[in-house]
């Protein structure tokens, strides 16, 4: 059962690619691989957009600290001139804070300009793939419909089309039945002069009128035959009487004595 199943599956999957080869056009597919594509650069632009929105925020909180940080130094000088250098200290304790805090920004700043200038560098030579595959692509589309109009045009010529294969045995089963009716009523033909099978219409003639027929045929023959050999005998003026008056003898004398003709024997 094991050998079954497996060989039941490589036919499933040998027909379903064949299917599938037959059903697929390049140029759909090159098409979906370009979609795809842009799709990708557009993930891509995205990010860097993403990353440089980043690196705008902590821009701005740079500044708002590094502005925190300059208050309170001027808080602190103005305290240390009042005599109230607890106050000055207490400035002076927040600014190293927000320095620390300025500190860790400028290298989160840092890390994010570099991610951003790879991402855009990675954007860029996607752009000019995408670009390049675009280019390819068409030119490809472009040779594969030619060929396949090319294809085309050669089937319709040399008749090896399904539509031409169609019509050719459409004309050879033409052609065979009506060589079978013809040779079949040939053969019913010959079967009915020979008397091998009955003619139900009633027109066709028994074996005693057949007979009858082919020996009234004959004696006409010979009787045509004497006609002849009488022109003949009778001279050049009975041949031409024969072809002026249809073979009819001329009229006699009644004076004249009625000649004897040869007889001829059957």
């Amino acid at each position: 059962m094991s050998g079954v199943m497996k060989r039941m599956g490589m036919i499933f999957r040998a027909k379903a690619n064949k299917a599938l080869d037959r059903a697929e056009d390049p140029r759909e597919t090159l098409d979906y691989s370009y979609q795809k594509q842009l799709e990708l650069l557009q993930k891509v632009r995205r990010g860097v957009a993403d990353v440089a929105t980043s690196r705008k925020r902590l821009e701005l909180q740079l500044n708002q600290l590094q502005g925190q940080s300059s208050k309170l130094e001027d808080q602190g000088r103005k305290a240390l001139a009042l005599g109230r250098e607890d106050l000055a200290r207490e400035a002076l304790s927040r600014r190293a804070a927000l320095q620390q805090q300025v500190s860790d920004l400028e290298v989160q700043h840092q890390t994010l300009q570099g991610e951003e200038e790879k991402l855009t560098l990675a954007a860029q030579r996607l752009q000019a793939k995408v670009d390049a595959f675009r280019t390819k692509k068409e030119t490809i589309k472009a040779t594969y419909t030619a060929a396949q109009a090319q294809t085309r045009i050669a089937e319709s010529f040399s008749g090896i089309s399904e539509e031409m294969s169609d019509v050719g045995l459409a004309i050879q089963r033409a052609e065979d039945k009506t060589a079978q009716l013809q040779a079949r009523a040939g053969a019913i033909d010959e079967l009915l002069a020979s008397g091998a099978l009955d003619d139900q219409s009633g027109l066709a003639k028994d074996d005693i009128q057949a007979e009858l027929d082919r020996l009234s045929g004959g004696t006409d023959v010979e009787l045509e035959l004497q006609r002849m050999k009488a022109e003949l005998a009778g001279g050049p003026s009975a041949q031409q009487q024969a072809l002026e008056g249809g073979g009819a003898a001329a009229p006699q004398d009644s004076t004249q004595q009625p000649q004897s003709h040869p007889r001829f024997e059957k």
